[in-house]
């Protein structure tokens, strides 16, 4: 099974040593995404703005990885509050308004830059 690096100019660069991304065969392994403009600036305000640029960050890796939202089998969605629960799953309903993928949810202590929310996702795509 082929492995590749996925690269997605419309989402901000990994902060760390790893990658936005990893394709292996027909699934699509996606880093957890924080609310990160695509130059790097974390958005500020409540969870529902955060997570609305944490999602539109997914569509672009998946994309770049020849998939998308519609094809996300699994995510992890993480909170520092959560009480904030309500209006991250009131967004996530906008990009998952049929057929949404399995989901786990959990609250953490403390995610990187300080965000308010991050989400991991496993998508499949179409081989050519």
């Amino acid at each position: 099974m082929e492995r590749a690096v996925v690269q997605a100019p419309d989402a901000p660069q990994a902060i760390g040593p790893y990658s936005q991304a990893i394709t292996a065969g027909n699934l699509v392994f996606c880093s957890g995404q924080i609310p990160l403009t695509p130059d790097g600036a974390l958005i500020e305000g409540d969870v529902a703005a955060q997570t609305r640029q944490v999602l539109t960050n997914l569509q672009a890796v998946l994309s770049a990885a020849g998939s998308s939202l519609d094809q996300v089998v699994k995510t992890t969605v993480f909170l520092v509050d959560m009480g904030d629960f309500a209006a991250m799953n009131a967004v996530y309903a906008e990009f998952f308004p049929a057929n949404p993928p399995a989901r786990s949810t959990v609250q953490v202590a403390r995610l990187p830059r300080d965000a308010r929310v991050e989400i991991e996702a496993i998508a499949v795509r179409t081989l050519t």
